[in-house]
Order: C-alpha cells, then sequence, then structure tokens
C-alpha cells in the first residue's frame, strides 16, 4: 500500500482555539477516511523534558502511518532526536478572547455538564472561582498578569526554556517555526476557510470535513463546548491586557496576514461585515466564504510539493 504524502501530521492544539471542534471532526474524519487518529490522555502538560520530548517523539514516530497525533503541547523537533520532522498544523485566535474563554471555562465549564467545572477545578476555592475578572486584571493577580497571559507563542516556539519568556527571541522563533513547520496555521474567527484549505492541502485526512461541520447534527455538538457565563472585562481592564499580551497580538496579527496571504493565492475571499464601534473582541466579526475561484497563476500540486521540501 503506498502512504499518501505526508503521512505524518502533528496539531499540537492550542487550549481554547476551537481544539475540542475539530477533534470531534477528526474522529468522524479517522473513520471515514481510515487514517490513524492519535490522542493523548495528558491534558495539562505542554512542556517536556528532554527524556520526555525523547519518549513522546519515539511513541508518536512508531505509530502506524497515515497518523495524525493531537494533544496539548509545545512545538516539538523531531530532527533534533533524529526523527523524520511531521507535519503541523494548528489554529489560534485574538488573544484576549482565548485569555476570556479559558478563565471563565476553569470555573464555569461548558455546556456538556452543568458541574464539569467542579470535577475539572475541584481545588478551586470559591473566593478564587467568583472572582471578579476585572479585579484579576487591575489588581494583576497571577492569572492575569505575565509570564501567565504568555500563552499562544510557546506552543510555535518550542520546548526551549526561553520559549515561556515573553519577549522578542521567543516571538521570533515562533515566527520561523510557522514557516518552516507548520503546513497551515489557521485562525479560529475564519474556521470555514481553515477547514477549506486543510481539505484542499491534506485531502486524505480532510476531505469532506466543511460538509461535516455544516452538518445540523454536529452543530449541535459543537454547542456543547461553548463555554458558560462569559463576562466582558471594562475597557480599562482590556487595554491594560492588550499591554501585557502585547508579543501574543504581534504573534497573532502576523499569523493573521499570513493565513489571508494563503487565503487570497487559493482564491478565497472573506467579506467581513462592517467593523461594531465596541472593540472587536466584544462581538465576533461575521465571516462568508465565497467558493474557491480557480487560480490559474498558480499549481496548486506544485506550491503544496515546495511546502513540504521546505
Amino acid at each position: 500500500q503506498v502512504l499518501p504524502f505526508p503521512s505524518q501530521v502533528v496539531y499540537n492544539r492550542v487550549g481554547k482555539c476551537g481544539s475540542r471542534t475539530v477533534v470531534l471532526l477528526l474522529r468522524i474524519l479517522s473513520e471515514k477516511h481510515g487514517f490513524n487518529l492519535v490522542t493523548s490522555d495528558i491534558h495539562n502538560k505542554t512542556r517536556l523534558t528532554k527524556n520526555e520530548q525523547m519518549e513522546l517523539i519515539k511513541n508518536i514516530s512508531t505509530a502506524e502511518q497515515p497518523y495524525l497525533f493531537t494533544r496539548h503541547v509545545h512545538f516539538l523537533n523531531f530532527s533534533r532526536f533524529g526523527g523524520d520532522q511531521p507535519v503541523y498544523i494548528n489554529i489560534i485566535r485574538d488573544p484576549v478572547n482565548r485569555f476570556l474563554s479559558n478563565y471563565f471555562f476553569r470555573r464555569f465549564g461548558d455546556w456538556r455538564g452543568e458541574q464539569n467545572h467542579m470535577i475539572r477545578t475541584p481545588s478551586m476555592r470559591q473566593e478564587e472561582r467568583y472572582l471578579d475578572i476585572n479585579e484579576c486584571i487591575l489588581e494583576n493577580y497571577p492569572e492575569c498578569s505575565n509570564p501567565r497571559l504568555f500563552y499562544i507563542i510557546p506552543y510555535f516556539c518550542g520546548q526551549h526554556p526561553r520559549c515561556r519568556e515573553p519577549g522578542e527571541w521567543a516571538l521570533e522563533r515562533a515566527k520561523l517555526n510557522v514557516n518552516e513547520n507548520f503546513l497551515l496555521v489557521g485562525i479560529l474567527e475564519e474556521l470555514e476557510d481553515v477547514l477549506l484549505l486543510l481539505e484542499r492541502f491534506l485531502p486524505h485526512y480532510f476531505k469532506g470535513v466543511l460538509s461535516i461541520y455544516k452538518d445540523p447534527e454536529h452543530r449541535k455538538l459543537g454547542n456543547m463546548t461553548v463555554t458558560v457565563k462569559k463576562t466582558v472585562p471594562s475597557p480599562e481592564a482590556v487595554q491594560i491586557l492588550y499591554q501585557r499580551m502585547r508579543y501574543e497580538y504581534e504573534f497573532y496579527h502576523y499569523v493573521k496576514e499570513q493565513f489571508h496571504l494563503l487565503k487570497r493565492k487559493f482564491g478565497l475571499k472573506s467579506h467581513v461585515s462592517k467593523p461594531p464601534l465596541r472593540p472587536h473582541f466584544f462581538i465576533p466579526t461575521p465571516l462568508e466564504t465565497e467558493e474557491p475561484i480557480d487560480d490559474e497563476e498558480q499549481d496548486d500540486e506544485k506550491w503544496l510539493e515546495d511546502i513540504y521540501k521546505r
């Protein structure tokens, strides 16, 4: 049996960036297309010792191909340990939105179960669970300040200790890895376009993903993963968050720009409705996707080959 190329894909999913929705889709797709979906029971260990990295890389590399491995884990450099570097994919979102989603999810869970937050964070004290988000930000509680807010970049920077220090070094290394090791880093705010491009680049994994995603039955499942009890912080608190997360925003805008270039290359145009008067993360901007138009200038196959060779 000739393996499809690539036959080693890693989705080192960033927390609270739509990954549970994507994993639900992957479960359906792996049955449909017969690829090996390798998941992990470890959800809260993103940084690994050298030995843990070697162990995990060995386990992933020996999985039956074609595989797609997924876990919340910071970028792993397979070639450093003598393994074949897989193709990476990921999705990120507006950093303040991601932070808010995580803040309330840790406290109150999602629609899948009224009590699931108690299971998730049983040792959380009541005063912490009901801590006002503005107080957390304005009073500089650890959860609402650095390094805890420096969350997205380490997923792309990697396992080096400096990847966890907010600054230029980690930011630049993350950008470099995006360019060299990631086939696609999508934007959650434009998830349908992300799925369309995944279907285009990795058809043996993602063929038909958009129709499954749009299916009313799946939509019902997806709605169960929406975080409950979210409230909006004050404009003053939001400004402070912006300031504390400036590297995260620089990275987010860089990825967004790359993603839009890719969309244009494949003839996807997003119609963004007129921006609201309030800051953009309070109201998600609806996006409609046009069907891809044929792009005669660029041969898809050739372009994908170039990416895989990098």
